[in-house]
């Protein structure tokens, strides 16, 4: 389950590179942009703001879902739908942020076999 919450290295993301604003693009489509990450070791992961997509609803995913970051285009690759993301977990950072129990819910989420 750590594997989930660290970048694979197959995903050319260079720990110290700031997502901050990087497009999120899902298997089938833009999504969102990348509102604030973590690189902590087996806790990393992304937040996502998903603008007029879902209502500006912002997401966590767990770095594992990172399958590909370009730096050049500013684009973050996650093996995620849509629909996966849309039916995640939702994140509100004053409620969220270091709360072991929504980390749990995420990780069980996203550990059903979603990715």
């Amino acid at each position: 389950m750590s594997e989930m919450w660290s970048y694979n290295p197959e995903s050319h993301y260079t720990p110290g590179t700031s997502l901050a604003g990087f497009k999120v693009e899902a298997t089938d489509g833009h999504i969102g942009k990348v509102d604030e990450e973590t690189e902590e070791v087996g806790s990393s992961f992304i937040v996502v703001d998903t603008g007029p997509w879902i209502f500006g609803k912002h997401v966590l995913l767990p770095a594992g879902t990172v399958v590909r970051v370009d730096v050049k285009e500013k684009e973050v690759h996650v093996n995620l739908t849509k629909d996966q993301i849309k039916d995640s977990p939702e994140y509100d950072k004053d409620k969220h942020r270091g709360d072991a129990g929504y980390r749990d819910q995420v990780g069980t989420y996203y550990g059903r076999g979603s990715i």
